[in-house]
């Protein structure tokens, strides 16, 4: 795991460096393939299973779009208007992360 990642993990802040808006999945037409979390890269680590839904922790996420293209159903998309992920999804990484 990247250096970076671990830092944006302890401090759940997003990298000021990047330009592009984090992504967020639309769970109404999500069907939790979980295409999308094989091809987060690693060193953003970004996408989680939470409960029934797939989540994108927009700290992490550095709105690279590799999770688009995959996507059999076109849920991903850019979040301009991005808020901090709720404390609850920041358990997902700490307990089963799938990027280690």
């Amino acid at each position: 795991m990247s250096a970076g990642r671990d830092q944006r993990l302890a401090t759940r802040q997003r990298n000021p460096k990047w330009q592009r808006p984090p992504l967020l999945i639309d769970m109404a037409a999500c069907i939790n393939c979980d295409t999308c979390i094989r091809h987060c890269p690693p060193p953003f680590g970004a996408i989680f299973n939470h409960g029934i839904d797939v989540v994108i922790i927009p700290e992490l996420c550095s709105g690279c779009g590799e999770c688009v293209d995959p996507c059999p159903v076109d849920c991903i998309h850019p979040d301009p208007d991005w808020s901090p992920a709720p404390d609850d999804w920041w358990d997902e990484p700490a307990l089963r992360d799938p990027y280690r």
